[in-house]
């Protein structure tokens, strides 16, 4: 399994507040992006599995959604999750 709780644990320790803060924008953000690279390496090899390009194509409009969120309510917070994950807005 590439997502284990130690895995999820890490990720919300360095993104979010603490290790168990699950719902900051900035913990599900760093969440999603860590899933959203590992589907598109995983279409990169099987270029017609469509559940999945179904499944990155949701989860790329779910993180734009946060993102916009956290854009509108805190303009600081929004531009250090987007230059610590590396995104491109």
């Amino acid at each position: 399994m590439y997502l284990n709780a130690e895995k999820k644990q890490e990720i919300f320790g360095q993104y979010g507040k603490s290790n168990t803060d699950t719902g900051s924008p900035e913990a599900q953000v760093a969440l999603f992006s860590y899933r959203i690279s590992h589907l598109t390496e995983h279409l990169k090899q099987n270029r017609k599995d469509y559940s999945t390009a179904r499944a990155l194509t949701k989860l790329v409009g779910k993180r734009r959604a946060l993102l916009n969120y956290l854009k509108e309510r805190d303009i600081e917070r929004y531009r250090a999750i987007v230059k610590a994950l590396g995104l491109r807005k």
